[in-house]
């Protein structure tokens, strides 16, 4: 017997050695192929997959053992033969199965940073990602059932009431939204009661190509005359459309000029008449992901309908679609591998003191006021309904335009939840009621209801009703607000320490979409760092961006990397988020950690960054030796690691030189330019910017505009601003002034002097993440730190500096501020702004 004992490999073929999401005891896992091989080392009890893992010693090679792997599903059936790794059936599955280290003890685990590294379900991209063929054979399809029959009953529904043959003379009344009599409309139809058949709701009213604003005028296209040859186009759109789905080519649809403002709504009325011509999904991005997810392919450059030919060719091509309804097929794609990137959390309070809560709970929805507004699903965007809430509420919150504002954005938020996010219900500020999914229905106006009309359809689970261990201030004065990563992970905790029915809640936790509050933000640089591979955030200062940052760089790292352990989502601010960056930014040895933390400035320069001459101590004296530089080095480790991520992270990038920082390298920084080698000038050495590179930079628009930015930089960076946020200070006060409404008011007030670019951004009104409470501690931040910004912005000119905070606080004549108490100051704040307490809804 050799001392390397290694079975022959039957199989033929290799598995895919690509990463995967698999889902294995109720947790997920980022599962590395094993390519047809698993390795015992010399004493460990660990199953490895990579010979250049951590866990295993080189030197000891000889004594390993390696056994074929021919389906890369060992590490499956190991993990699977008893109940942990200390049950005795894993030791036995081991033996039986040959599969013991250099010392002949069984293996009993796969390994967690070469097989099955844990990653968060924070993750939006954690999903249930079985191969195809265990997925189907896992389906339980039974469940799905009662759809295929409420489907079939809603497309008679809608033929009963609009026979094909009656889109010939169809009036627009009988098609369109937002008129008199639009209950029983198609678009009504399509929208509000087949959502069996998959749902076109959220985003705007707009998606029904012609509506009746709630204005009292048409919205149409405008480059047709009226209203009525629009519609005259639109239907004969639609003809057309039916007319070639039932044809078999559906992809001429895309070729429909009136249609084009609708693709969701006509990709279901398609379905409707001709179901076995397309599969009910609606957005074009979800279609693209079941192609490349059934496929393998790149996402594929196609028009709407072109998409949904092609995958529509796919599944009816794949035999073990065969009997399967159209919406069978789509529940079982969304139930394996949902696009959806993240699903939000929502606190909505079911009226005051939570009295409808049994009619929410008895009846499946959550519900709120603001009924003079009427039905939030005709408005085309948020700015329509904004206007329409403050012709309804204006006297009732007595002219306050930051509240008005305020409870406009609760109602839109609310009526744009998504199937799959979350609400939390709550009475007052500590009680939860129940944690709710959204369910397919989603937001509805219900006329029917005496008050508190606005409606969304969601799924209860009561067995998360607890007491908060502390208030939240800011419940008692909003509606509707998002739940942040802490209070979430408060609300999930204390219910699995309280609910004697704990797995009900690791079911929530692991289905399709992630219920964890993941901030948008991080989602969406997460997307620009994968399309660019490098990004800067913008906005005026105090708005978060460092902040931002760093959250990021340790979620997106975290989840990267989680062999190390890490926590992605820890507190900003607290011990574990310190220990955590610290982590990312140790080397260990490489010339650079996983996360590199640097602050451009002016005297900045190509040998810092990249590389040069610097001084050493040498034996006869200083002498200069060339010296590589910071990103350099990181390009460097990220060569010799090029399986995990590397992150630069540039606070104020644009107070440096960029383009002589860069010098040449700008244009490697392209995603097509990556790992193509350059000699550099200095040392003639060959260089090039890996692919598992990513570039996060921070800017402060206060001192210069992206727009003076060079432009070849600017093409090769993805830009997200992050503009002053007033919600964070909702229901926060010192003394009578609401932090929220100063913020606000102060920053109508610095738009109209001196530009958008110049605002205050919230974190002046934080300390440590939570808003300011005390009225010294208030003044001195607005003395020691907001007062010399505005000096700045207003040029020392006092007569524009009072524009900003009022002649009680500034004396323009002097050019000073006037003496006052702290007290005194949150007070002439308070008069000056006009903040009142607004309302306590």
């Amino acid at each position: 017997m050799t001392d390397v004992q290694r079975a022959s490999d039957d199989a033929g073929t290799l598995p895919d050695r690509r990463p995967q999401i698999v889902t294995h005891e109720g947790r997920h896992f980022r599962l590395t192929p094993s390519g047809g091989e698993v390795i015992c080392s010399v004493s460990g009890l660990g199953l490895h997959h990579r010979e250049d893992c951590s866990h295993l010693t080189p030197a000891d090679r000889p004594r390993w053992r390696i056994y074929a792997d021919p389906d890369g599903r060992t590490w499956r059936r190991l993990a699977e033969a008893g109940k942990d790794r200390n049950d005795p059936a894993v030791a036995e599955f081991a033996l039986e199965h040959g599969l013991i280290n250099g010392s002949g003890r069984p293996v009993t685990f796969p390994c967690t940073e070469c097989v099955l590294s844990p990653v968060s379900t924070g993750d939006p991209r954690v999903r249930r990602s079985l191969p195809l063929d265990e997925a189907l054979a896992a389906a339980d399809r039974t469940l799905w059932a009662g759809d295929v029959a409420t489907a079939k009953e809603q497309v008679a529904l809608v033929r009963e009431a609009f026979p094909l043959e009656s889109w010939e003379n169809l009036p627009l009344e009988r098609y369109a939204l937002g008129h008199r009599d639009y209950h029983g409309s198609f678009c009504h139809l399509a929208e509000f009661r087949t959502r069996a058949l998959g749902s076109i709701a959220g985003g705007s009213a707009a998606k029904h190509i012609i509506y009746f604003r709630r204005d009292g005028a048409w919205h149409f296209d405008p480059r047709y005359g009226s209203v009525q040859q629009a519609w005259n186009e639109v239907r004969a759109g639609f003809r057309r459309a039916f007319e070639a789905a039932g044809a078999g080519r559906l992809a001429d649809i895309d070729d429909i000029e009136p249609l084009r403002p609708g693709p969701a709504l006509v990709a279901k009325a398609v379905h409707v008449y001709h179901p076995d011509q397309s599969l009910p999904i609606y957005s074009r991005d979800h279609v693209r992901h079941f192609i490349t997810l059934l496929t393998g392919e790149e996402p594929p450059r196609l028009e709407p309908f072109a998409a949904h030919a092609r995958l529509k060719e796919i599944i009816d091509g794949d035999a073990r679609f065969t009997g399967w309804a159209p919406i069978e097929v789509v529940r079982f794609l969304y139930w394996w591998n949902d696009p959806r990137p993240s699903r939000t959390v929502f606190k909505i309070a079911p009226g005051e003191n939570a009295r409808y809560w049994s009619e929410c709970l008895e009846g499946g929805y959550i519900c709120v006021g603001w009924d003079a507004v009427g039905d939030a699903g005709l408005f085309a965007d948020e700015k329509e309904l904004r206007a329409a809430f403050q012709d309804a509420y204006s006297e009732e919150y007595r002219g306050h335009q930051s509240t008005l504002t305020t409870k406009a954005r609760e109602l839109w938020r609310m009526s744009r939840l998504q199937p799959g996010d979350l609400v939390v219900a709550n009475r007052g500020t500590r009680e939860i009621l129940a944690v709710g999914t959204v369910a397919e229905a989603g937001y509805e106006w219900r006329p029917d209801r005496e008050e508190f009309r606005h409606t969304v359809a969601v799924d209860w689970d009561t067995t998360y009703a607890q007491m908060l261990p502390e208030p939240e201030k800011r419940w008692a004065v909003v509606t509707v607000t998002d739940v942040p990563q802490r209070l979430w992970r408060t609300i999930t905790n204390g219910a699995n320490e309280s609910s004697p029915n704990a797995a009900g809640h690791a079911e929530l936790d692991t289905t399709a979409g992630t219920p964890t509050s993941v901030d948008p933000i991080l989602l969406a640089l997460a997307d620009a760092v994968e399309r660019k591979g490098q990004v800067v955030l913008f906005g005026p200062p105090g708005t978060g961006k460092t902040f931002t940052a760093l959250r990021f760089a340790l979620w997106w790292l975290a989840e990267r990397l989680g062999h190390l352990g890490l926590d992605p989502l820890a507190d900003y601010g607290t011990d574990a988020f310190r220990s955590s960056v610290n982590a990312l930014a140790d080397s260990d040895g490489k010339p650079a950690g996983h996360l590199t933390q640097l602050t451009f400035h002016p005297s900045y320069g190509y040998e810092d960054f990249i590389e040069g001459f610097r001084p050493q101590k040498g034996a006869s004296g200083l002498e200069l030796v060339m010296t590589a530089g910071v990103f350099k080095r990181v390009c460097q480790a990220a060569a010799t690691d090029p399986d995990r991520p590397y992150l630069l992270l540039i606070d104020e990038i644009n107070r440096g030189d960029l383009p002589k920082i860069l010098g040449e390298l700008i244009t490697l920084l392209e995603r097509d330019k990556r790992g193509i080698t350059v000699l550099l000038p200095q040392s003639g050495e060959p260089f090039a910017v890996p692919p598992n590179v990513a570039v996060v930079g921070t800017m402060n628009t206060a001192d210069r505009s992206i727009r003076l930015l060079d432009s070849a930089l600017r093409r090769r960076f993805a830009f997200l601003e992050l503009m002053p946020d007033a919600t964070v200070l909702e229901g926060y006060r010192v003394g009578e002034l609401h932090l929220a409404d100063l913020l606000t008011g102060l920053n109508d007030r610095i738009r109209a002097q001196v530009g958008r670019e110049q605002q205050i951004g919230h974190a002046f009104f934080l300390d440590g993440g939570s808003p300011l409470a005390s009225a010294s501690h208030l003044a001195t931040v607005v003395r020691n730190d907001l007062m010399p910004l505005l000096q700045e912005y207003a040029y020392d000119d006092y007569g524009v500096l009072a524009s900003f905070l009022g002649t009680d606080i500034v004396d323009a004549e002097r050019h000073t501020l006037h003496d006052l108490s702290d007290e005194d100051l949150v007070a002439a704040l308070y008069a000056e702004l006009q903040v009142g307490p607004g309302d306590l809804q």
